[in-house]
């Protein structure tokens, strides 16, 4: 429905010309469709040790990426294309396009999978080793024995533990067992943990022999970082229930044709 119509009134003649001009011919209009243009480029991340080429990055995140691994000549090209150059470098997928555009974000945030974080690999392999570092004095707890005399707990030590010591998780170059310098503040690893005390436990941990799972190596592996597509049960959600249907019909009808 139009808008109703004063009698009378003229906005040219009735407004000032500045606003009038303002009101028909806003001046924000013609930026409107370009403030994309404004925008920063997004960095590129260096490689990590873990993830040193492009080829790595695709075998990690799986789904088959590595296939791409030919059109995608260098590491800066992959982390500056967008959906429609990709598109032209050969990956007509869109499912597959927007997969390797998520997984490049999550890296570039720092938001590795297992073993992303790893500082020495070597050929693809890194090692994990719990080893016994001195316990910091603010993190050490209290007790108190039978006669109210306050102790640490710390400083007791324990069959499997040296007084004064914890184990924590160190990515030591192959080869070496003991941390040289445990000044150093520690680097805890994402999705590898300690239990049982001294048991390293993660994704991919393979343990190395005669270590009782104290030492482990974590190895490069196709789909390591990949994300499991879902799948569809009886047609899905929204079939679902006629294919049952059509299903318990059939095992009806074969039902009663075998009797």
């Amino acid at each position: 429905m139009a808008a109703a119509r004063i009698p009378g009134f003229n906005a040219r003649a009735s407004l000032p010309l500045r606003l009038f001009t303002s009101v028909t011919n806003p001046p924000y209009q013609p930026c409107v469709r370009y403030l994309h243009h404004s925008r920063k480029p997004a960095t590129v991340p260096s490689p990590t040790p873990f993830v040193p080429d492009v080829e790595t990055f695709l075998r990690l995140i799986g789904r088959n990426m590595s296939r791409y691994s030919s059109k995608i000549t260098g590491w800066k090209q992959l982390f500056t294309a967008d959906s429609a150059e990709l598109r032209e470098l050969g990956i007509e997928m869109t499912r597959d396009r927007r997969y390797i555009l998520r997984w490049r974000e999550k890296f570039r945030q720092q938001d590795y999978g297992p073993g992303g974080d790893f500082e020495n690999v070597v050929d693809g392999v890194a090692e994990l080793r719990a080893v016994e570092v001195p316990v910091e004095k603010s993190k050490s707890p209290k007790t108190t024995n039978a006669d109210g005399e306050s102790l640490d707990v710390n400083t007791m030590g324990t069959a499997t533990l040296t007084p004064g010591m914890r184990y924590a998780i160190v990515n030591l170059p192959p080869g070496e067992t003991e941390l040289k310098d445990t000044s150093k503040p520690l680097k805890k690893f994402a999705h590898y943990k300690l239990h049982h005390g001294n048991m390293i436990k993660g994704p991919y941990a393979q343990i190395i022999p005669n270590t009782w799972s104290t030492a482990v190596k974590v190895q490069v592996t196709d789909g390591m970082w990949e994300h499991k597509r879902g799948r569809k049960i009886d047609g899905g959600q929204r079939r679902q229930k006629e294919i049952r249907a059509k299903r318990a019909l059939a095992e009806r009808r074969n039902a009663q044709a075998a009797a």
